[in-house]
């Protein structure tokens, strides 16, 4: 285990600093001056190149990227934005108190929609109950995940004043408002990957319910609770795992959008407006975060893999 963590770490950092190169590549090989933004179309040349000096655009790109590199290992820090004029680090720091539980909370609802729904439509097999868990699971996935923020803020935020149609009440002002305010923008997240799930834990507890040491748990009378929670569902639940790690990559993107539609003051509204200022810096850095956290938490799911499963050798 000890051998195959070290093994993972290593392919966890090579991976970050490939992705690093593709991330700085890609940024600057798109068209525009950031000194150009900053100025405007007015400024002289001789006030351009000042302000590219002090960016440190008139580097060669492999020493600005050693540098942005070392800044962020050293100190966590991503650079400076061009349009908010504060560390990058900052603007992340404060997005993440929105995003992070939005995220969340998103997995959560995720799990207690799922699971029960792929147990129950596995143990009701061909029966009216799985084949209504599966026409949810299809409407899931059809339906986009901004047209369920705008059909939940038309339910229940506008003809029944539920819960508030957009914006956020900082944690501090008030816990619960705030909680009450990521509630719509998190069960839109979470409808898409709650219908992936269903199935895949149906489809998952089907397989292990055909294993012989269940039917042998069966035919010693231990109660039916315990047969398919206690052994069924943990065998199942490594496959569950597995899209649940991958799912958080498609979550993080989908909050770019869900938290547009619910004007959120998270993650996804900084990029979307970094993007559309063309403030490139914040763009990279937090585009660099996220992709450290989808393989962060990647590297997590493999290594609990033994824990669910002792058959599981890391040999």
């Amino acid at each position: 285990m000890i051998a195959y963590t070290i093994r993972r770490f290593i392919t966890l950092v090579v991976t970050l600093f490939l992705v690093s190169i593709l991330i700085f590549a890609v940024i600057n090989i798109i068209p525009g001056d950031p000194a150009q933004i900053i100025l405007g179309t007015e400024a002289t040349p001789e006030t351009l190149a000042r302000v590219r000096a002090k960016l440190g655009l008139d580097r060669p790109a492999v020493e600005r990227y050693l540098d942005w590199l070392k800044n962020i290992i050293l100190h966590g820090d991503f650079g400076r934005s061009i349009n908010y004029d504060r560390p990058i680090s900052e603007l992340i720091a404060s997005r993440l108190l929105v995003t992070g539980p939005l995220a969340g909370l998103a997995i959560l609802l995720t799990m207690l929609i799922a699971i029960p729904l792929g147990i129950y439509a596995a143990t009701h097999h061909n029966r009216p109950g799985d084949y209504g868990t599966m026409i949810f699971s299809q409407l899931g996935l059809a339906i986009p995940e901004f047209w369920a923020g705008i059909l939940l803020i038309l339910g229940f935020a506008v003809h029944w004043r539920l819960f508030p149609a957009g914006w956020f009440t900082s944690w501090e002002e008030a816990p619960l408002e705030a909680l009450r305010s990521l509630f719509l923008p998190a069960l839109a997240l979470s409808l898409t990957r709650a219908a992936v799930i269903t199935r895949l834990t149906r489809s998952s507890m089907l397989e292990v319910l055909q294993e012989d040491y269940i039917k042998t748990a069966w035919s010693k009378g231990l109660p039916s609770g315990a047969v398919i929670y206690k052994h069924a569902l943990r065998n199942a639940f490594i496959s569950v795992v597995t899209i649940l790690g991958l799912q958080l990559g498609h979550l993080l993107a989908g909050t770019i959008i869900v938290e547009t539609v619910f004007y959120l003051p998270g993650m996804g509204r900084l990029v979307m407006n970094a993007i559309f200022q063309r403030d490139l810096p914040v763009v990279q850095g937090v585009v660099l975060f996220i992709a450290a956290v989808i393989v962060i938490v990647n590297f997590i799911v493999d290594l609990l893999y033994g824990l669910l499963d002792p058959r599981i050798r890391y040999d």
